[in-house]
């Protein structure tokens, strides 16, 4: 896999005398960034190639960039802006020990010491405040131009804190609402809106794409509309300035739409979160929504015991297909802007077997019913009724537009023919 991303990150990095202009142009900003995305098959995590081409896991809620970094590096002072911004949102279990260190070279400097947090292994490790070389390319929306490097600033870790990552990776780029975040630091070097397209592959379908910095987003096949111009809808996003994550509310969850009884009376909070790999339901949300797609699916083949960790398998022979996957009962969340967000059969069932299917949902634990999803006043974040995890975002167009406070979604892409696969990672000429 390791070997796979460098072999795109190389062919990435071939200039031609048109790219190379393009790279004059884009160091004065105005051009968003790209860079591939790559799904790591053991721990169903993301990953992108941004820290001199080496990879970096995609967080959704994570406020900071960080990863190990060499014996000898460059640290920010504890007087310094960054300084206070690493230290605007805390991770958990990690004692409040102030901002720095004196140097070890000067005494009467005070070096600033960030807590970088590995919410996969559940650590959090001290280390400097860097500066480290982000590396993407700028895009037209359509395929790569010139590669760009610009320096952000990032946290230093102890390899020890790469634990449960995946093979290669180097450590984690926080994409959340937060100054540090790889959005917001890309938006300032670039001169670039502060909005982000994530479009996350699926298993076995090859390399997905993130845009930073606006559109438009054009895949394969060619001659298709601009994918973030053409959302199926948007939603305000919801929470707070000191909870970092992501958080949209519904007015109510729907199977085959018929609205599923819970016994939360207003809005649901709804998180979206890259760390799992499915979608988490509170227990009190997820027992009448189980039932109610068992109810609908009766008369399809349940495979007991189920494999776990899921509750609902099915004989995936016997439940037929559509270009949206397999032919089952969607899934909809009613947003607060009137829009659906509709979860059909290629979101919804995920293949363990040759012949067998499984309700990708998952009832949420007790540890993970915690509104700040590892960073930030928990106290202060809305407590999710629902976790969005990544099997539910593949192969649908995301856009973060922290400008205008909206998520906007494609819907599932198959039924547009494509999928995030479909970017044209050839370099323009």
């Amino acid at each position: 896999m390791a070997q796979l991303l460098l072999a795109v990150v190389s062919s990435l990095s071939l200039l031609s005398p048109r790219t190379a202009a393009a790279a004059t142009s884009t160091a004065s900003g105005g051009k968003p960034l790209v860079t591939a995305i790559t799904r790591d098959a053991a721990t169903k995590l993301y990953t992108a190639p941004l820290k001199d081409a080496l990879p970096l896991v995609l967080d959704l809620s994570g406020p900071l960039l960080w990863s190990t970094c060499a014996a000898a590096h460059p640290s920010y002072e504890c007087h310094h802006a960054a300084c206070a911004h690493a230290h605007a949102h805390h991770p958990p279990g990690c004692p409040r020990t102030g901002h720095g260190v004196p140097d070890e070279d000067d005494p009467f400097r005070c070096r600033c010491r960030a807590h970088p947090y590995n919410p996969f292994a559940r650590r959090a490790g001290s280390g400097d405040l860097t500066r480290a070389r982000v590396t993407a390319n700028a895009t037209d929306g359509a395929n790569p131009l010139a590669e760009v490097s610009f320096t952000a600033v990032a946290a230093c870790a102890p390899r020890t804190l790469l634990a449960g990552l995946p093979a290669g990776s180097v450590g984690v780029a926080g994409l959340a609402r937060s100054k540090l975040a790889l959005p917001a630091q890309v938006a300032s070097k670039q001169k670039v809106a502060r909005r982000f397209a994530l479009c996350l592959p699926g298993a076995g379908n090859g390399l997905g794409v993130a845009i930073f910095g606006g559109g438009p987003l054009f895949l394969l096949p060619p001659g298709r509309p601009d994918v973030t111009a053409s959302l199926a809808g948007t939603t305000p996003l919801r929470g707070n300035a000191r909870v970092p994550g992501y958080f949209i509310s519904a007015k109510g969850i729907a199977v085959n739409q018929a609205q599923v009884q819970v016994p939360q009376l207003g809005p649901l909070a709804v998180a979206l979160c890259s760390r799992i790999p499915y979608t988490v339901l509170r227990p009190d949300v997820y027992v009448p929504f189980i039932r109610a797609f068992d109810l609908a699916m009766a008369g399809r083949k349940r495979e007991t015991p189920p494999t776990p960790p899921f509750e609902l398998c099915y004989d995936s022979r016997e439940l037929g297909s559509t270009r949206l996957g397999y032919a089952v009962p969607q899934v909809d969340l009613m947003l607060e802007s009137g829009a659906t967000w509709t979860v059909f059969g290629g979101n919804s069932m995920v293949q363990v077997s040759d012949d067998t299917a499984c309700f990708a949902f998952l009832e949420m634990k007790e540890e993970k019913q915690e509104g700040g999803h590892g960073y930030g006043d928990a106290a202060a974040a809305p407590v999710p009724a629902v976790v969005i995890g990544g099997f539910q975002m593949e192969n649908n167009l995301l856009v973060f537009d922290q400008e205008k406070g909206q998520l906007g979604f494609s819907g599932l892409l198959f039924g547009r023919q494509t999928t995030c696969s479909n970017f044209n990672f050839t370099l323009a000429d």
